[in-house]
């Protein structure tokens, strides 16, 4: 339409944000739906939702791949010249249209329909440790996914297509050696502190922790990390897990044992972290291109950092230690110098979620290790529990009782998410790497000690968060730390920890 008088004539890249706005508002509503289903929606609607979740998801392609939006991207790129800022916006629209294109319709909202119907059989198959209750949405699931890899893979690697969704630019090939740097590393460290003889005491971390209270402390922690509640909400759920539908509306999940404080503070503290990432998205950014995450590599380094390097440090619990007497008044004689050596235990176990920092890549090595196979040909799902009993047993030492401890405790499968598990190593290494080059600016021992967390919390803001994904994941931690992407600052810390807290030298 051609502008009135008095008014301006829209720019190309105003017309792209305009038709990627809605876009984003689609995915927005799909993550809404996604959201309540592992929340608040009741088992009986489990069927319906597939089907409105396969609707959003096919109109969602539709917008993806509708013509206009590709010659708007045309002309955006025409405009944007020399303008680093708009270029960045484009390439990331093109990536995203580019892999909708190669996908067929038919094929996106079949994918939607499994994942939500995969998602409920999961729930029930956990819940009742019986992977054959899950076995046939399994197939269904996997047989997609190798349809979809096929499309986005061409004559290249179908996992590598798959974990380029996840971590852009990152390859199988690239993967492997930092594994075996890590597997070679931290198998070192288990058999030295398995040979020392004893291990800290985790009496200081189990007992009677009510539900209420053991919230009530960790809603006191991520509100002390700067988790805007105003801008979120905090649930029960099967498997935690942050969500988020803007940076204002940024939602997380808790899971709690009862007998142990560990799982509901860490992973409440885990996923505050990511949440802080999804908040200090810019808001000029929202609804453009660049308006999401770099990768889930740098967004899991958010909640590891917040996890591991703040939550389990000696610092924290000095400014901690009060809190958690208040909430837990039976515990009062409880030290930091008996919590801390409980927090760094390197004890291979079943449950990756709840695995200690020197054995976690382990488990993240394993669902490589099975995934890989699953799509080379080399594994069918029937095979799945076997390979991966053997498989921890293998790498872990310890091989899992049931399938509610072994193949069954992730939820990434059921809800689509293949390639997925090895950003979760990615995090560990961009976690360490940036909170080495925070201290170097920042008095992080003293600031974490009082309880001053906005100084690492703006520090990571202005390094990460508001860059949306202008940067890849490699670039941010290069301009952020000056070096590339390497193990080495994490192994010598988790080293440095583990052997301090077994008394190793």
């Amino acid at each position: 339409m051609t502008p009135g008088i008095g008014e301006r004539a829209q720019t190309a890249q105003e017309g792209l944000f305009e038709l990627w706005g809605e876009v984003v508002d689609l995915g927005s509503a799909m993550a809404v739906l996604q959201w309540d289903q592992e929340t608040q929606m009741p088992t009986k609607g489990q069927e319906s939702r597939g089907k409105q979740l396969a609707t959003l998801a096919g109109i969602h392609h539709a917008k993806m791949t509708d013509p206009a939006l590709a010659d708007a991207l045309d002309a955006a790129a025409e405009e944007a010249g020399d303008d680093p800022d708009a270029a960045a916006q484009v390439r990331e629209a093109r990536r995203s249209v580019d892999r909708a294109s190669k996908v067929p319709a038919a094929l996106a909202k079949a994918l939607a329909e499994a994942e939500s119907n995969g998602l409920a059989s999961w729930q029930e198959a956990r819940a009742a440790s019986d992977f054959s209750l899950f076995r046939d949405s399994l197939v269904e699931l996997v047989a997609l996914q190798k349809e979809r890899a096929g499309h986005l893979a061409g004559d290249g690697s179908p996992y590598d297509a798959l974990l380029d969704i996840h971590e852009p630019g990152t390859t199988e090939a690239q993967l492997a050696p930092v594994f075996a740097q890590l597997k070679e590393g931290l198998g070192a460290l288990l058999d030295r502190v398995r040979g020392s003889g004893s291990a800290p005491s985790e009496a200081p971390v189990q007992g009677d922790f009510p539900e209420q209270s053991q919230l009530a402390f960790s809603r006191e922690i991520v509100d002390a990390m700067g988790y805007d509640i105003d801008a979120g909400r905090i649930d029960l759920a099967t498997h935690p897990f942050c969500t988020g539908f803007s940076n204002r509306d940024v939602r997380i999940t808790w899971r709690f044992q009862k007998d142990d404080l560990r799982p509901a503070l860490f992973g409440l503290m885990h996923e505050a972290g990511h949440a802080l990432y999804e908040q200090g998205l810019a808001d000029a950014d929202q609804r453009t291109p660049l308006g999401t995450a770099v990768g889930l590599g740098m967004h899991e380094s958010q909640s590891r950092l917040w996890e591991n390097l703040v939550g389990r440090s000696r610092e924290f619990w000095e400014w901690a230690l009060p809190v958690f007497h208040r909430h837990f008044p039976d515990k009062a004689g409880v030290g930091v110098d008996d919590i801390w050596p409980a927090l760094h235990l390197a004890r291979p176990g079943f449950i990756r979620v709840e695995a200690d920092e020197a054995t976690y890549d382990l488990h993240v090595l394993l669902r490589f290790e099975v995934e890989r196979k699953l799509f080379s040909g080399g594994v069918e799902v029937d095979e799945l529990p076997d390979l991966w009993d053997a498989t921890s047993e293998e790498l872990l030492g310890v091989r899992p009782p049931d399938p509610a401890k072994g193949v069954l405790q992730d939820i990434h499968w059921a809800m689509g998410a293949y390639g997925y598990f090895p950003t979760y190593t990615l995090g560990n290494l961009v976690a360490s790497q940036l909170w080495e080059a925070a201290a170097g600016e920042l008095d992080l021992s003293a600031q974490v000690a009082a309880g001053e967390f906005a100084p690492l919390r703006e520090w990571l803001r202005d390094k990460v968060h508001r860059h949306g994904s202008r940067f890849s994941t490699s670039e941010l931690v290069e301009r952020a730390t000056g070096k590339p992407l390497s193990p080495g600052p994490f192994l010598a810390r988790v080293t440095s920890v583990t052997e301090a807290a077994y008394g190793v030298a």
